[in-house]
């Protein structure tokens, strides 16, 4: 084995990305419109959603862990984590459909169909997500060339994101305009064909190099015993869960926010966003050729809130992919732990000003959504690599090194942090009184206006000092651990 640099070429960096590429299609469909598929087009309460996504993501946060130390005990020709890729992909695809699908059922039997469907989707995603993402731990014993790989991860998630904030509200509305509900079931046919086929390729072109310096078998009870003690790794555990809560509660209520507090002040912005291009661009052109037309103009009342919530989404994913691509320049340029922090602190400042922003400023609401995606998005990119960094501190210490359960372990925060946040998200709705399909009262408004501000800015606020203070894995640190892992690996093999 070669305990050298291990460098990853481009090929198999796009081709990690890709994996989050497949799963963001569905991961980011459940983060920004499934609370809203089951309260408009389902037709369950927020409370009965609410109560269903504690319970479900729950769970499933206990399998996460499950799955993690199977994946650290497979032995395969294709590795510890690929095959989960290979054989899980086709599955989770299936139960994806089944889940965007509305049975005629009564109310109960509709209660029942959610729960099994949304939680056996949520383990396949478990089965299939936490091993690829454990890739990231073993593809290269090189942090910097992680970090590249990292990036090129969250390049797909937010590509991803972005093809689903664009096309997920508009599909729907397309393929249902005799039936809603089939509408949504044929938008995630075609992600769910497309997922498969992105899946495949990430299995094709990644490989498995990190292998671990211990040759004895470890014991599960070792294995958790290591990981209660990794401080770093704990640390980064509760800081996960927080910043989830932060991003969560916001994408929860997106689509209800631009429903029912934003409302019908989509026209007016609508007609004078077309009469600029009209004049300065469309007229101009057309009139090269003798005529001048307005009809554009009339296309702003066709619209109603879908195209507010799906501008709104698209830009957040773009520009996070921007905030991405820019990550592994400004690593190097303040380090890793630094950068986390410093975009923290942009994104609370971004996120907090939605509190002061009124329905007709639709304006500065997409113009904060820039700048918020700008330094929020890279956040979750870094706290992966993180992570990655504290596994190598768990084997440099113990001299055992259990990656597939630091990354499972680590998601079960993300999914802690989604069931906790979506079911916030749904209480509040219920607790003001919301009624899906109606108008609003203000107590429901004002609701609205605090979970895209001020109640997630709260929360990551303690994210960042939590992280800011406490969590001590920084640079010079991380280059002592990866200088004696590549010596002790030396040794080994000498």
């Amino acid at each position: 084995m070669n305990n050298n640099i291990q460098k990853l070429t481009f090929r198999e960096k796009a081709g990690y990305g890709f994996g989050d590429l497949a799963s963001c299609l569905f991961w980011t469909t459940i983060m920004t419109q499934l609370l809203f598929f089951y309260t408009d087009v389902f037709g369950l309460t927020g409370k009965a959603a609410g109560l269903m996504f504690l319970i479900s993501r729950l769970l499933d946060a206990i399998f996460d862990v499950v799955i993690g130390m199977a994946a650290d005990r497979t032995k395969s020709r294709w590795g510890k984590f690929r095959p989960y890729i290979l054989f899980g992909a086709i599955p989770l695809a299936v139960f994806a459909v089944l889940t965007f699908s509305t049975p005629s059922f009564g109310e109960v039997g509709k209660v029942v169909y959610a729960y099994a469907t949304f939680i056996t989707f949520m383990f396949l995603y478990s089965a299939v997500n936490i091993p690829y993402t454990a890739l990231l731990g073993v593809i290269s014993n090189d942090p910097i060339e992680r970090t590249s790989a990292s990036s090129f991860k969250f390049v797909g998630a937010y590509l991803s994101g972005f093809i689903v904030s664009a096309t997920i509200l508009p599909l729907a509305a397309y393929f249902g305009k005799n039936e809603v509900s089939k509408g949504w079931q044929m938008a995630m046919i075609i992600y769910a064909i497309a997922a498969v086929i992105f899946l495949m390729i990430t299995f094709l072109s990644t490989r498995e190099r990190i292998q671990p310096i211990a040759k004895e078998k470890t014991s599960v009870k070792d294995d958790l015993k290591d990981l209660s003690k990794n401080i770093p790794w704990m640390l980064l555990f509760i800081v996960t869960i927080l910043f989830i809560l932060f991003v969560c509660i916001r994408m929860s209520v997106t689509t209800h926010y631009f429903k029912y507090y934003v409302g019908e002040q989509v026209v007016p912005w609508l007609t004078n966003v077309l009469n600029f291009f009209n004049k300065f661009i469309i007229n101009p052109v057309i009139g090269l050729f003798g005529g001048q037309k307005n009809e554009l103009l009339d296309v702003a009342h066709k619209f109603g809130f879908e195209v507010l919530a799906s501008v709104f989404n698209t830009v957040g994913q773009g520009l996070s992919l921007i905030g991405v691509l820019l990550v592994p320049w400004f690593t190097k340029l303040v380090g890793r732990k630094s950068a986390v922090n410093i975009l923290f602190i942009g994104a609370l400042v971004f996120t907090s000003s939605f509190y002061f922003l009124k329905p007709e400023n639709v304006t500065l609401i997409l113009v904060f959504q820039i700048f918020g995606s700008i330094t929020g998005g890279p956040i979750s990119a870094l706290l992966w690599v993180l992570y990655a960094d504290t596994a190598d501190y768990s084997e440099w210490r113990t001299g055992r090194r259990a990656t597939g359960l630091v990354f499972s372990a680590s998601i079960m925060s993300n999914k802690i942090g989604w069931a906790v946040g979506s079911m916030i998200a749904a209480f509040i709705l219920d607790k003001t009184g919301f009624i899906p399909n109606v108008v609003q009262n203000l107590d429901v408004q004002s609701g609205l206006k605090s979970m895209m501000s001020i109640i997630p800015s709260a929360i990551g606020l303690l994210a960042l000092i939590i992280l800011a203070f406490f969590y001590k894995l920084d640079e010079p640190t991380m280059k002592k651990v990866k200088e004696e892992l590549d010596e002790r690996r030396k040794l080994q093999n000498t």
